[in-house]
């Protein structure tokens, strides 16, 4: 097995493996789950008694465990009917001994404090309690040392300054590790098997001393300026740079030179770029204008500045809004901080066994700051309201990791099987892209449950507030009584939204979109005024051996095709072309096309401009097959959590709803440029990566909301069966913490679009229109008023799925 091949395993099994596992544990839990005893009474007790099953395989036999267990409830007249496979206590009878007359009904304190009660017992037999469903009168036991959330989340109460102090030391140690190794992140966009890649293999084997990037210098006054002679003489000293040629012509009263690295993209040296830019700017003076432009100057110029910091001020404003306690606004912040602290650590590393791209940080970053906020949102809002039903600290916060902790391990989890899905497209730049972005995400699922119980153990009860909920209760009854105008309305804005989706056209943007203030679009004009649009994105036309390079002169489209340039030994043979169109036309891409239906199989089209063209047709002719992935595991893993199948049906087509409304309002701002001012970007295509980014993104945050409001939903509908009243109530407790979770995306995501760079605005200005049409048109409108309508189907699931066996 290579090497090379093994390597690059590693990390995608590890994480993989980090992922599955996990969820693994999840699924056996819940089949596990769905073998409980179940009953309902009619009647204002809704909860009559409560089975509580003992799987087969811990071989309780009437030993030592049900002697432990009926002693330690006999108060409470437990009646064991089979000791081999279950043992059942009456509520009623507990409540009647406990100063609750008239059962437990719905009385949601009542129903807590009876679960304390029957957890109490598991501590007591050395048993662990799961709560399979709140308020659906089921408790599980399984044997001690499997591992789930529920012991997880006790022991980090129990051992809080011990998990504080191992977060705090691998965050420390993994940074004196990477400040000593330092990360190894590279940018690979190539294509193997593509002409374009083909053509740059060939430049590197025929001119080695220029495969380098190649920016250009560009001035407008006199062509023979003393001070610009000085300047190329300069940046011909620095360090990487191996050649600088002057351009012999001059138009409008521009010249150019050409500077020529000795290294490619995230290889090439950030600073000797920006001391060639700053040579050049030096050399300004009156009547002497000068830019540098290019791509390696594009990405030194566009590097992300500190806008993020906007997004955590706004979420730290919601916060204290949501909570009313300084301690409960910096609890999730915290958490989120040290979540990516870790995880961009560990990418980091990651780095030096596969292609992770320079911009892994931005766009982890971007997820890391989103998830892990609102998922410690939603375990400290579960808290809250333990706390205060009457619940001691302890009790509280294991009852919201368990409860709330498992869907954020679920939600976590959908969101790295979403992002791993860009594994299938076989591309190594998204790739890495979504290695690391899995990697942070599962920081933050482990900080969520571990680090934020043991900072609530140690909190108390400080982190509650004195705001009371708002009128969302009143929404959700007129949900009930308005669906179909509801759904009307909600359906109306989304395909509105979505129209200008039928206009996408990916591509890759050039340097003309960039800020007009900065140095590398002043550059791209004065090319553009005084040589053609063309100029700024040639195309390298090669031959091996250089014959039928005499063709490409008779194709349409072309400005200007230089010399043939043959390599030392004769072999190989270079033309350069300039398109009459600009790099990121449509016309563009049909001259290449063109060039390469008319030109014989020994000559390849290659240049950045074709690179980019080829990677855009690659994704593009992928995209249908990477939807269809992520939908159909999405509607899988919802199959099987709710038991139904118009439920993950109805969310799939949430989700493309989303996304359709979502790629519309990106083509109207970047394509189109409406408000493209305001954004200080420049119009052009849609990168061709952004889609399937968004879509990876997008499918795994809608799962975290469909999971959170449909599981309340669902808790509601086992214990009453009636479906009104189950989606009233889902509605009701869950719309205050998803819309407060969406706004503190909103302004996170929305700060990314302030950020520099054009791809993750695109990325920044899209996921905050999803999540705030997902979560204020979508959770909160459609969903609740299709399911009223749908009504019993919601629940429905066909014979064959048995919920018997395990």
């Amino acid at each position: 097995m290579p090497w090379s091949w093994a390597r690059s395993m590693i990390v995608p099994g590890a994480t993989l493996s980090a992922i599955a596992i996990p969820i693994a544990v999840a699924a056996v839990n819940q089949m596990t789950a769905s073998g409980t005893i179940r009953r309902q009474i009619s009647g204002p007790t809704a909860i009559t008694w409560m089975a509580i099953p003992i799987p087969v395989y811990a071989r309780f036999s009437g030993g030592p465990a049900i002697d432990t267990i009926s002693s330690a409830v006999a108060p409470a007249r437990l009646r064991a009917s089979n000791t081999r496979s279950r043992v059942m206590v009456t509520p009623q009878r507990y409540s009647a001994r406990h100063g609750c007359p008239g059962g437990l009904g719905q009385d949601l304190t009542k129903v807590t404090r009876f679960m304390t009660f029957v957890h109490a017992i598991g501590e007591v037999a050395d048993c662990r309690c799961d709560l399979v469903t709140r308020c659906a009168g089921e408790v599980r036991f399984d044997t001690k040392g499997d591992l789930t959330v529920n012991a997880l989340a006790r022991w980090c109460v129990r051992r809080r300054f011990l998990v504080i102090g191992l977060w705090l030391v691998a965050l420390l140690g993994l940074g004196a590790a990477q400040s000593s190794a330092g990360a190894a992140y590279h940018d690979n966009v190539t294509i193997p098997g593509s002409e374009s890649t083909t053509a740059l293999a060939l430049l590197e084997q025929a001119f080695p001393n220029q495969a380098g990037e190649i920016d250009t210098v560009v001035w407008r006054g006199d062509p023979q300026s003393v001070r610009m002679t000085e300047a190329l003489a300069k940046i011909a000293q620095v360090e990487h740079v191996t050649r600088v040629e002057r351009a012999q012509q001059v138009s409008n009263g521009i010249t150019y030179a050409t500077v020529t690295f000795d290294a490619l993209g995230s290889d090439l040296s950030k600073d000797a770029v920006k001391q060639v830019i700053d040579i050049a700017h030096a050399a300004r003076a009156p009547g002497l204008d000068v830019a540098v432009g290019g791509p390696a100057v594009g990405e030194v110029t566009q590097e992300a500045g500190h806008s993020v910091l906007y997004g955590l001020i706004a979420a730290a404003v919601i916060l204290l809004l949501a909570f009313g306690s300084i301690l409960g606004m910096l609890l999730p912040i915290v958490v989120a901080a040290v979540a990516l602290g870790c995880g961009l650590l560990v990418a980091g590393f990651a780095g030096h066994l596969v292609d992770i791209a320079t911009s892994a940080p931005i766009l982890g970053t971007l997820i890391g700051l989103g998830v892990g906020i609102d998922y410690a949102l939603f375990i400290v809002t579960r808290h809250r309201n333990g706390l205060k039903t009457g619940l001691s600290t302890g009790e509280s916060i294991v009852t919201a990791v368990t409860t709330s902790g498992r869907a954020v391990v679920f939600a976590g989890g959908t969101v790295c099987v979403a992002l791993l899905g860009l594994l299938v497209l076989d591309v190594s730049f998204l790739a890495g892209l979504a290695i690391s972005s899995a990697i942070v995400v599962v920081m933050t699922v482990a900080t969520s449950v571990t680090l934020l119980p043991a900072l609530l153990a140690v909190v108390g009860k400080r982190v509650m507030g004195r705001r009371k909920d708002g009128a969302w209760n009143r929404w959700a009854a007129f949900t009930e009584r308005r669906p179909k105008a509801l759904a009307v309305t909600a359906a109306i804005v989304m395909v509105a939204l979505a129209v200008p989706i039928l206009s996408l056209r990916l591509g890759f943007a050039d340097q003309g979109t960039q800020p007009p203030s900065s140095t590398a679009r002043k550059a791209y004009d004065m090319l553009a005024d005084g040589f053609g649009p063309g100029i700024n994105g040639p195309l390298q036309v090669v031959a091996q051996p250089p014959h039928g390079l005499d063709r490409v002169a008779t194709v349409e489209g072309i400005a200007h095709v230089g010399p043939v340039v043959l390599s030392p030994d004769g072999s190989i043979g270079v033309v350069q072309v300039i398109p009459t169109t600009s790099p990121q036309d449509e016309a563009t891409s049909e001259l290449i096309t063109r060039l390469r239906a008319v030109l014989p199989d020994n000559v390849h089209v290659g240049g950045m401009t074709a690179l980019n063209d080829d990677f855009t047709g690659l994704l593009a002719g992928k995209l249908p097959l990477f939807l269809a992935i992520i939908v159909l595991l999405g509607g899988l893993l919802l199959m099987f959590a709710f038991r139904s199948l118009l439920i993950p049906l109805t969310a799939a087509v949430m989700n493309l709803l989303a996304a359709a409304a979502t790629f519309g309002v990106v083509v109207a701002v970047f394509q189109w440029g409406w408000g493209a001012d305001l954004l200080d970007v420049g119009t052009g295509p849609i990168e061709a990566f952004t889609p399937v980014l968004l879509l990876s993104i997008l499918f795994g945050l809608s799962m975290d909301y469909q999971v959170f409001l449909v599981s309340r939903m669902h808790e509601e509908w086992i214990r009453t069966k009636d479906n009104s009243r189950a989606v009233t109530v889902g509605v009701a407790d869950t719309s205050r913490v998803i819309t407060a979770a969406a706004a503190i995306m909103i302004f996170v995501f929305g700060s990314f679009v302030l950020g520099g760079q054009r791809f993750v605005a695109e990325i920044g200005l899209g996921l905050a229109v999803a999540i705030a049409l997902d979560a204020f048109v979508l959770r909160t409108m459609l969903v609740p008023a299709l399911m009223h309508m749908f009504g019993r189907a919601n629940w429905w699931m066909p014979r064959w799925h048995s919920t018997s066996k395990i």
